[in-house]
């Protein structure tokens, strides 16, 4: 066995630097890279968000006591490193007469708060490229999150909750004619999953990839893109499309009294978007728009609805998914020792798709009592060869309601804001 081969996990791991092992007749070759990147940031209010604040959602609805005072209207703030990263991308001989590659990825911001610093999996695929077909298997990122056109902030929520953001397990085929490419994709779910009832407590809200697994279909994904460059003019332009389609299975059974009885339930759910960026030599312009319905795997303000009880003697019931509309532009300069740049997104919840029976039955989501919100976050860029020093001002206004009608459209609503000031330090290697 070669030596090398021995050493190889030891290098990738303490060398620091970028990595090539060759091996003449297989050319095989693995490079290593990452950053080291230190937040340290200030929000004015109690916010919505998980690892100890570092990834923000949006700030908290009041909370009164006694004597009328906010309870949430308090200031605070944190320093973390938990977004450092690395990456390990390998490439070798050609499969089945496509270039192979294989990529994993990892992070140190863990599963949950009670994990954090855990080094967890965000990246593990595969991916075959032939001449004009390309597929990827494993998981990467949700084909909703379009690589080639998402926000650039400084803060790790990319633009979230306005941004889709999630990672799935998948099969995905890229199909290239020209400038154009078609693609298709199934995904499950792993670590941003569907929300649904508890079994043990049907009032309670689990957070689960069984939803969607025990409804035997996966989240189907079909997207267009389209890129063309103009070297004269120096403009790049990226543009598309796409639908995708998910059902869940939110109980398989229901409990009546005492007596369980099986039920036969599901819920759809159809997101699409639509994207731009046109890159120019001194700026360059991003837009994207999203309609969704029960996608709060993507980290959107979504869910679904009991709609009514069809059987009162088994307790089956059929739902409604909550639909929304997001939209979002960001404009920054390409400067090479400096950057500026700005993000804005608009979010506006529709309510459920059908009316429900009563607009107090059970809603399971994320963020459902929010009517609408909108963020501004300006932010500038230091670069010095691999070395950035940054600065973000985040500012998210939620409106929140507190009733609703038989859309479940929260109404009479009243106003929270946060700002974050975020400073960051990351090191590319």
């Amino acid at each position: 066995m070669n030596k090398s081969l021995l050493i190889l996990p030891a290098l990738l791991f303490l060398g620091g630097i970028n990595i090539h092992a060759q091996e003449t007749e297989n050319k095989f070759s693995v490079k290593l890279s990452g950053f080291v990147k230190n937040d340290f940031f200030f929000d004015s209010r109690e916010t919505v968000a998980v690892r100890e604040g570092h990834f923000l959602l949006w700030p908290t609805a009041e909370s009164m006591d006694v004597n009328g005072h906010d309870i949430n209207a308090k200031s605070n703030f944190n320093f973390l490193a938990i977004q450092s990263r690395l990456n390990v991308a390998a490439t070798g001989p050609d499969a089945f007469g496509a270039k192979t590659l294989a990529v994993i990825e990892a992070d140190f911001f863990g599963q949950a708060n009670d994990n954090i610093n855990l080094f967890r999996l965000r990246l593990a695929f595969i991916k075959l490229n032939w001449k004009s077909t390309e597929l990827l298997t494993g998981q990467n990122w949700n084909p909703l999150f379009v690589t080639g056109c998402f926000p650039g902030t400084v803060s790790f929520n990319t633009g979230t909750p306005f941004q889709s953001f999630a990672r799935n397990p998948q099969i995905r085929i890229t199909q290239h004619f020209g400038g154009l490419q078609l693609i298709v994709a199934a995904l499950a779910q792993r670590d941003f999953t569907s929300r649904g009832p508890d079994p043990a407590n049907n009032a309670a809200i689990m957070v689960s990839s069984e939803f969607l697994r025990n409804s035997n279909v996966p989240d189907l994904h079909f997207q267009m893109h389209y890129h063309v460059k103009d070297a004269e003019s120096n403009t790049d332009l990226l543009m598309g499309a796409g639908v995708a389609y998910k059902t869940i299975v939110p109980r398989l059974y229901s409990v009546v009294g005492t007596q369980k009885y099986q039920v036969d339930e599901k819920v759809g759910g159809l997101t699409s978007m639509a994207f731009a960026r046109l890159k120019l030599k001194a700026v360059t312009i991003k837009l994207q728009g999203r309609y969704g319905e029960n996608n709060t795997d993507l980290l959107a303000v979504s869910g679904f609805a009991v709609k009514s009880v069809e059987d009162s003697l088994t307790g089956k019931q059929s739902y409604t998914p909550l639909k929304g509309t997001t939209l979002w532009g960001e404009i920054h300069t390409n400067g090479q020792s400096i950057q500026f740049g700005i993000f804005a997104g608009y979010h506006k919840n529709q309510g459920t798709k059908e009316e429900m029976s009563s607009a107090a039955n059970m809603i399971y989501g994320l963020g459902n009592n929010i009517e609408s919100m909108y963020r501004i976050s300006p932010r500038v860029i230091f670069f010095s060869n691999k070395l950035e020093f940054a600065c973000e001002l985040e500012y998210t206004s939620a409106n929140y309601g507190s009733d609703y009608d038989v859309h479940y459209k929260p109404a009479t609503t009243s106003t929270t804001a946060n700002m974050r000031v975020l400073l960051s330090a990351r090191y590319n290697f």
